[in-house]
Parts: C-alpha cells; structure tokens; sequence
C-alpha cells in the first residue's frame, strides 16, 4: 500500500494569451486506505493536479514548474515514462470524466477491461477476459454475460461510465484517482458507485482521490474534504467539519449552492453572492418571497394522452414511451424524473415532435398539432423550442454567436431588418447575463456556463411560449448550475414561460416544478404536486429516487460526524 504526497505542486499551460497558473502551490496527502474528496468549480485546477500524478498531461502546453509528488517515498515528477507506465494502472489507476472519449471504439467493453491485467502481465488473456467480466458485473454492467462481444457505442452513458469504473478497478491498484466518476449519471447509478468505491477502500484498503464539484455527494464518500479555488487549496478538513463549520467564503458557497429537498428558496445563491457580499439592501431584495403560482386557476397549456414511441433495433422494437399521459399548465414549470433510459428525453423530443410518434396524441392550446401545412408547422416550431443537454454538441463550432441567434429568427421571418435583429440579439445577450461583447465569438471561447447561456438564448430568439428543458444543468458545477436555474425562473416570470423540465437531479427539479411527473421503463408511475410527492411519495420506485439521494443534497442544514482517520 502506498502514500501519496503532494507538495507545493505549480503546474502552469504556456498559451498564445500568456501562461495560465491551473495549480498554485498545491499540498495534499492521500494515507492507504484513505478516502479524500477534491471539491471545486471547473478550472480550479482539480483534474490537472489528478492527471500531474500520473503524469499525463499534454507537455507541452503543460509544465510542472515546481513541487514534488511523492508516491511510497519516491517522486513520481523524476520518473521517466517506462516507469510511469509500470505504475499506471496497477498502482494507480484512474477513472476519467468522459467515458465515450476515453473508450476505443474499435475494442469490445471486456477486451478494455482485460486489456490493464494483460499489459502488467497480472494474468493470461483468458483469465483477465474472466476478472473483467466479474468486475463488469460487480459494477452493474450485466449485460456484459449475454452479449460479451458489445462495443461502447452499444452502452448507455451511465454503462459506459460503469465499464470505466471497471477497467480502473480490475488491477485493485493501491489508489485510485476518480476524476467525476459520477457526472451526468442518475442518482440510483451515483449510490451503486459510490457504494462500490465504499467496499472497495474497506475491503481492500485502496486509496481513493474522488474528485466531484458536489459537496454533498462527496460527504456520503470522503473522509477528509480538500477544496480548491482557481488553482489554490482553500481549505481542507475532516468531512464533518468542513458541514459543520466551513470558514472560507467559497467553501460557503459551495455548500449553500445545493438545492436541497427541504429548502424552497426563490433564488439560489450563488459562489459571487459570497465572494462579492452585496449591501443589505440588495440581500433583502432577494429575500423576498414570490406569490406561489394557483394551478388550478391556470389553463391547460399541453396535454399528452397514450404516446407511445418505438424504435427499431436488431433485436426488435423497443418500446421508449409506453402510454405516457401528462398535463402541463400556462406558465407552469413541470418536471420529469427518472433513471437513464426511463423515456424521458424521447418524451420530451415527441412532444415537439423529434421523434416520430406511434400512437396517442398531443394537444397544444386544446388542438391537435398539425404539421402537415407550412404554416401550422411554421408558428408550431416557433412557440415550442428546447435547450438541450449537451451546450458544446448543440452548438455549431463554426458559427459565431451572433450567427447562431439570427438564424431562428430570419427563419421565422422576426424582425424587419437585420438592424432590427442585431439589437434583439443583443438585448437576449444582456437578458442572459451576457454582453454586445460576445457577438462575434465563437462557441470553444466561452465556458461550458457560459454556452449554456448562449443555448438559453437562442431557445428564445423565436419568443416561444413552451420550452422544453432537456438535462440542461446536468454535469455543471452547482455554482454555474444556481446561475442558469436562476436565469431560467427569472426568464419564467418576466416572459410567461412554460417549462417541461427534465432532470435526473432530484434536488434540482424539486426546486424548479410546480408539478412532477416519474418516469419508469417509459410509463409514468406517478404525477403530483412537487411538495406532495418529495413529502408522500406513492410509487415504490419514486422511494427508492429519493432514498438514492446523498444525505447532504436532502437538508440545507446537513452535518455530520465522522470519526478523524
């Protein structure tokens, strides 16, 4: 078993605007049989100091200025490469964030999990096929008995994060560096990692570094939580205290960031809220309490009755919505919750018919939609828009912003002339959080946050009337995450928005629906009130959603105590 010891760790990128200091004097421990959480925004230098260990960043750009890494009383930073390649993925293998970049898409799953047991030479290639496909079993990817020979385009996300799981594990390295191991994946999926990783560093006394900008998921893990702020440790502490008693502003932040199920906050706060204290006038202005939307005063906006959508595949159809039936109200926010591959994007992409429908209907405003006459399709597309999951896919790399927002809007024929236009755009801009400034950038120069925005806007260009918000916040930082859930109530008030808002993020969605909609195997198992069903819920599967819930994303007032290791 080995320790791992950084010390005054400065790792800078060399770039054509100047050299970026990503980590500024680091210093962080890892004891055998440890379990450390590396809590922080993006950029504030986590996966750079977890991909230093290994040694795997890009040089250049990157460049370990100074420091040293110590693992069992020898500095990894003085290892040449045929020494680092003995210890990566034996003594310490990592978990990486995207699995469909790290996966080679020409090798089966269990060829790449057997692949680290063959290359250390730790078994015949008949063996590691046997040890990955009982590790691919232990971390839930069952599949892997029946169909040996599935390549990663086959998977789901959350399988493929599974398998990654699986190929850093097969060796039972000493530590194991696991770089947001849990992104994007639905709650359920989240406690089996989580419960995995737990019994692996208890059974086999394994290290664990467990990178997430989630305070609350890392306190159901971590024994001691080390925080990191634009490129610099601001504090670290034993878990509990870090609850109890957190003393930096940013560590604050973080903490009050987390909509929870208990809290009902009109407006979350955010990481500037305590890096930049407003007066306190400005605090009682956002103390405010907003009157409660009346549901039953409110008019049907969208009523979805037995849809049913297939899709054809080798094995047969399969059935991704199964007779869902829903009802959303004028100016309504209603959420739709379930795990991965339950039917809720599908649904969400047929009602603005994405997808093609096999049976039921919809009806807008109390009429079937039509999309058979140019203009009923025309003013349809125009009064329903989505913001999708993914802010970097949904974007085209080669348009500027200002591009991207024209485009919907000469296509709906909005606006006189393109003078006209370019001052919607920009008041969309401002209307967004950002500025006249950005218009002729290009989507890989603004942040994940920050694109997002972007997406907002264009949802907007067309002034639509009912949006459909598809994972929209999935895998943000929960600072950057406040800010667009914010922007998204504030947008709701001022424009009279309609939203269906899908999530796997329990938390989030209790804290944007007025109304919540469960979805299981493509049926809906239960409708309600938000307050009523995260208070009484009626559908077994809807207990076992929240009961997957970290402990801390439940109560705003979570602490706990854990014994000091």
């Amino acid at each position: 078993m080995g320790n791992l010891d950084i010390q005054n760790l400065k790792v800078s990128f060399h770039t054509r605007e100047g050299i970026i200091h990503a980590v500024d004097g680091v210093d962080l421990s890892i004891k055998p049989g440890e379990i450390v959480g590396l809590v922080g925004e993006s950029g504030s230098g986590k996966s750079v100091t977890c991909n230093s260990v290994l040694k795997l960043l890009p040089v250049p750009p990157a460049r370990i200025e100074k420091g040293q890494i110590e693992w069992s009383g020898k500095d990894l930073i003085d290892h040449d490469e045929q020494n680092m390649q003995a210890i990566r993925g034996k003594e310490i293998s990592m978990i990486f964030q995207d699995p469909m970049s790290c996966l080679n898409p020409y090798l089966s799953v269990l060829e790449q999990v057997a692949e680290p047991l063959v290359i250390h030479g730790m078994a015949s290639l008949e063996d590691a096929r046997k040890q990955a496909s009982e590790m691919l079993v232990n971390v839930g990817v069952q599949r892997v008995v029946d169909h040996p020979h599935a390549y990663p385009h086959e998977f789901s996300g959350g399988m493929r994060q599974r398998a990654m799981i699986a190929m850093a594990l097969v060796t039972k390295p000493s530590l194991l560096l696991a770089d947001e191991p849990t992104t994007a994946l639905d709650v359920t999926v989240q406690a089996k990692v989580l419960s995995i990783l737990k019994t692996l560093c208890t059974d086999l006394g394994v290290s664990v570094l467990f990178v997430s900008h989630d305070l609350g998921l890392v306190a159901e893990l971590a024994d001691r939580v080390v925080v990191m702020y634009r490129g610099k440790v601001v504090e670290q502490n034993h878990t509990g205290s870090i609850f109890s008693n957190p003393q930096h502003p940013y560590v604050k932040a973080l903490i009050a960031c987390r909509p929870t199920l208990e809290s009902n906050p009109v407006r979350l706060p955010t990481v500037d809220d305590f890096m930049n204290p407003k007066t306190g006038k400005e605090q009682a202005l956002e103390k405010l309490v907003a009157p409660s939307l009346n549901l039953d005063s409110q008019e049907t906006l969208l009523q979805v009755e037995n849809l049913v959508v297939e899709f054809p595949t080798e094995d047969g159809p399969v059935r991704a919505v199964d007779g869902a039936s829903l009802m959303i109200r004028k100016g309504s926010t209603h959420g739709l919750v379930g795990e991965s591959g339950s039917g809720k994007t599908t649904l969400g992409r047929s009602i603005l018919h994405l997808a093609q429908l096999m049976s039921g209907s919809i009806l807008y405003q109390g009429k079937p939609i039509n999309l058979d006459h140019p203009d009923d399709r025309s003013k349809f597309r125009k009064s329903m828009q989505i913001i999708f999951q993914d802010p970097y896919a949904s974007l085209n790399p080669r348009l500027t912003i200002e591009q991207t927002l024209l485009e919907p809007m000469k296509v709906h024929g909005i606006g006189s002339s393109r003078k006209e236009r370019i001052e919607r755009v920009i008041n969309l801009l401002e209307e967004v959080g950002l500025g006249e400034e950005y218009l002729h950038r290009y989507p890989h120069e603004f942040s994940g946050g920050q694109r997002q925005r972007i997406c907002v806007a264009r949802a907007l260009t067309t002034e639509p009337e009912f949006i459909v918000c598809d994972e929209c916040v999935s895998a943000m930082d929960v600072s950057v995450q406040a800010q667009v859930l914010n922007l998204l109530r504030s947008l709701q008030a001022s424009r009279n928005l309609t939203y269906l808002f899908i999530s796997h993020d329990l938390g989030v969605v209790k804290f944007m629906s007025d109304e919540i909609s469960v979805m299981q195997n493509g049926k809906i198992v239960e409708n309600g009130l938000a307050d009523d069903l995260y208070r009484s819920p009626k559908s077994d599967y809807t207990r076992k959603l929240l009961n997957s819930i970290p402990l801390a994303n439940r109560s705003a007032n979570f602490q706990i105590n854990r014994p000091s290791v």
